[in-house]
Parts: C-alpha cells; sequence; structure tokens
C-alpha cells in the first residue's frame, strides 16, 4: 500500500504532507532505548515534533522552555518566518533572527530530541517567557450577584 499523502496548497505551491512517514518516525522514536541527551532550560535542539519537519527526522528546532525531569521538558518550536504577530516572538538565534511560535508550546519526550543547536541568551529567555506567561493571563470575569 502507498504511503498516503495530503496535498496543501500555499501561495500557488504544492507542500505535500507525509503522515505515514511521521507516522513510523514516532513509532521509531517511541521505541529508543538510548539514554536521553542533557539537556536545560534556555536550550535549542533540533526535535522531531510534526509531519511537517525537515528531513527524514522532521526535526524543527525547538527552545526548552522548562524542564519537569530528564525525559520530559516544555519546548516552543522556532521558526525562521517573521511576523508582526503576538504569537511569534522574535529572538536572535546564532546571530539570526527568528521567531518562538508561542502558541505552539507543547509538552515534549526528551526521545524527540537529535543535536544541540544552541543556547538562548537570558536576555531573549526572558522575553519568552513573559510572552508565554500573558499569553495565559485570563480575564476575569465580573463578580455575579448572589441571590442571598
Amino acid at each position: 500500500m502507498p504511503a498516503k499523502v495530503n496535498k496543501v496548497y500555499i501561495e500557488n505551491s504544492v507542500y505535500i504532507k507525509e503522515f505515514d512517514k511521521w507516522i513510523n518516525k514516532k513509532k521509531f522514536i517511541h521505541n529508543k532505548q538510548s539514554l536521553p541527551p542533557f539537556f536545560k532550560e534556555r536550550d535549542i535542539w533540533w526535535a522531531s515534533i510534526e509531519e511537517d519537519g525537515k528531513n527524514d527526522n522532521f526535526v524543527r528546532p525547538v527552545l526548552i522552555v522548562k524542564k519537569f525531569n530528564n525525559e520530559i521538558f516544555l519546548g516552543v518550536p522556532l521558526s525562521t518566518k517573521l511576523k508582526d504577530n503576538k504569537y511569534y516572538i522574535q529572538i536572535s538565534v546564532t546571530d539570526k533572527t527568528v521567531s518562538a511560535l508561542i502558541s505552539q508550546l507543547r509538552v515534549l519526550s526528551s526521545r524527540r530530541i537529535w543535536n544541540k543547536l544552541a543556547e538562548l541568551d537570558k536576555g531573549d529567555y526572558s522575553i519568552v517567557l513573559t510572552e508565554i506567561k500573558n499569553l495565559f493571563i485570563l480575564p476575569f470575569l465580573p463578580k455575579q450577584e448572589g441571590r442571598g
């Protein structure tokens, strides 16, 4: 049976999502027996996170926002696309301006990380943390009057 693909049309070009290949890679990652790599908050690693990632490992850069333990962390994918958008936070990584996609914040397994790319400086890391906190501050509802 041939691999299932889904064509997505973006600005007059065809982009093919390779779901079956991604599922096979997820199975491989899930069954990895190696020790997790040493990682810490502020690190940026190449991580397998989605069917849209680059190369056979479906990787994209991910900022380690919070390390929960050696196997689980909270990460934010990075992109070279720069948008004037409250969910695209511009930061500098290895002298390049990139975006931290805080709307794609997620918990990931350390089995998904491959190679360390860089370490984010403390100033940019603080900016990302502040914007993530702002994303989750919910407005308070007005107090309702009781019946009694």
